[in-house]
């Protein structure tokens, strides 16, 4: 693709009848002959359940605390009131310890993915969710029990988060790479959605069913993504880097819809192979070098700050804590609004793959924080200084206006920060370093997810809607972040990506980037080194 040549010799092969990559032909020309075929699309559905399985598990939480047997269970009896309510600390420790564990799984993820391939790796966590989900359901009176079954499930949906973008970025056809990987949220918020519909119909009843008929639903969606991502084929790159060339090429060309030997598969074998015969020619590799590789302390620091960034800019809060949140806003069934936040949620998600498909990255992104930064600033100023905190009930425009910009936020998190960040971050890294990079990537997201599960309560206790301002100063760093840092990477293989970091091209002016701005390619790898420095000074 463009730019890869200019890294590498350029050999006969490259040219010649076997390979059947003509010399003149153009990176566009070439990714148009790719097709979108069932296949690809059944790959990029079957992964995301990976991503439905984390909305699932995340959006039936909220309405557990307002579940009469639920509250009898692992609550405690508050006198005053004659109910069952949760402490600060008991519910943040029962919502937080499943980020906690995604935090360990993600951070094991990449080597269990390197260790027994992506597609495997998959099938492995999946199946180990339903480990914790049996700890959960079997709970009776301990709420640390189903603390810690959330903790267990957090293990494998954590790993599954790092596996699955992964696996989707390393086998979807370039010119579908960014909707399938989005696909990936779409599933969390589609996750997210359906157990919101599920607690709606089952928060009635007084028996544990309630509770339990939802939750162990959670079991069938970690056995359908277990066995079904055995039936799809295994990540090509994955498989050229262990030596299995020829399933490599059949699975680019299944998943394309061409012909074995078709230009475009010969092409991307070809980048395959430089990228390989490259890291072959230097020394092996150690974890710690995702921040001491070439150009990748700037690349790991990126993807840390972009999923971290996922996280702050609050959509969590709604999602985590929506019910005891709108409840507070005078509404007499707040399942109802959750509901409401969930279906924008869905829909909107829809609407970002068309954005992903049509949009620049860069665009989008930034778009999409100033968007949020402006939501939550009424967010917070209405429900601090117009809303009734005794009685709502008696304030209620300003009870609508904090639902109507709560689903504006929503709608501009589902349509870039959402998808888009899980894309850049799949799209970001060299295969050499990708799986540990996005594992530490991925790590942070569920970091500060965990630290937002757990202190939410004990800040909102302190300041109430104030907190918003904070994720709206957090949004307005986000816009700086993409601005001067991230690269334009739509449309363009992931071996171009890794060629436009390593020339260090303007992200500002990134979008506008071509293989024609290249220098000619060095005549040895010797003069490599020499080569990219000149290279720095007239990109950049």
């Amino acid at each position: 693709m463009a730019g890869t040549k200019s890294l590498h010799e350029t050999t006969d092969d490259e040219h010649s009848p076997k390979s059947g990559t003509p010399a003149n032909a153009s990176p566009a020309s070439l990714a148009a002959e790719q097709r979108i075929t069932g296949l690809a699309i059944l790959l990029g559905a079957v992964a995301s359940i990976g991503g439905f399985m984390f909305g699932y598990v995340s959006g039936q939480i909220s309405g557990f605390f307002d579940m009469e047997d639920y509250g009898r269970r692992f609550g405690e009896f508050n006198a005053l009131t004659g109910k069952y309510d949760f402490s600060a600390p008991r519910q943040g420790a029962i919502v937080g310890l499943l980020p906690a564990g995604c935090l360990l799984g993600s951070l094991i993820a990449g080597r269990i993915a390197d260790t027994l391939g992506r597609r495997m790796a998959i099938s492995v966590t999946a199946v180990f969710c339903c480990v914790g989900n049996i700890i959960e359901i079997s709970s009776s009176s301990s709420w640390a029990q189903f603390a810690v079954g959330r903790l267990v499930t957090g293990f494998g949906i954590g790993a599954l988060s790092v596996s699955v973008p992964m696996y989707q970025s390393e086998s979807a056809p370039a010119k579908i790479r960014g909707v399938l990987i989005s696909c990936y949220q779409l599933f969390i918020t589609l996750g997210i959605w359906v157990a919101e519909m599920i607690n709606y119909g089952t928060h009635e009843m007084s028996s544990s069913a309630s509770w339990r008929i939802p939750n162990g639903l959670s079991f069938l969606w970690s056995l359908i993504l277990g066995v079904g991502i055995l039936f799809l084929p295994e990540s090509p790159r994955f498989a050229y880097r262990a030596g299995r060339e020829d399933e490599a090429r059949r699975s680019i060309a299944r998943l394309a819809g061409l012909d074995n030997h078709a230009p475009s598969v010969n092409q991307q074998i070809d980048e395959i192979k430089a990228k390989l015969d490259e890291e072959k020619a230097g020394a092996e590799t150690s974890w710690y070098e995702i921040f001491t590789g070439p150009r990748m302390l700037y690349r790991t620091l990126l993807g840390i700050t972009l999923q971290a960034g996922q996280q702050l800019t609050g959509a969590n809060f709604f999602f985590y804590y929506g019910t005891t949140i709108f409840r507070a806003t005078g509404l007499s069934d707040s399942y109802v609004t959750q509901i409401i936040l969930g279906s924008v949620n869905v829909g909107c998600t829809f609407g970002g793959l068309y954005i992903v498909k049509k949009c620049g990255r860069r665009n989008a992104l930034m778009g999409g924080a100033l968007w949020m930064m402006v939501c939550f600033f009424i967010y917070s100023f209405v429900g601090r200084f117009k809303l009734d905190p005794v009685n709502p009930a008696n304030t209620p425009t300003a009870g609508n206006v904090l639902i109507v910009f709560s689903c504006l936020f929503i709608a501009a998190f589902a349509t870039t920060w959402g998808p888009l960040v899980w894309v850049v971050t799949a799209e970001l890294y060299p295969a050499k370093y990708r799986a540990p990079a996005m594992a530490v990537a991925t790590a942070s997201n569920w970091l500060w997810n965990f630290l937002m599960s757990f202190f939410t309560r004990f800040i909102t206790d302190s300041i109430g809607y104030l907190y918003g301002l904070v994720f709206a100063g957090c949004c307005a760093a986000l816009v700086l972040v993409v601005f001067f840092f991230l690269v334009e990477s739509k449309d363009r293989s992931l071996e171009e990506i890794d060629t436009m970091y390593m020339l260090r091209v303007n992200p500002i002016t990134s979008a506008k980037w071509t293989d024609d701005m290249v220098p000619a390619s060095p005549a040895s790898d010797d003069k490599q080194a020499e080569h990219m420095e000149k290279s720095d000074k007239q990109i950049s």
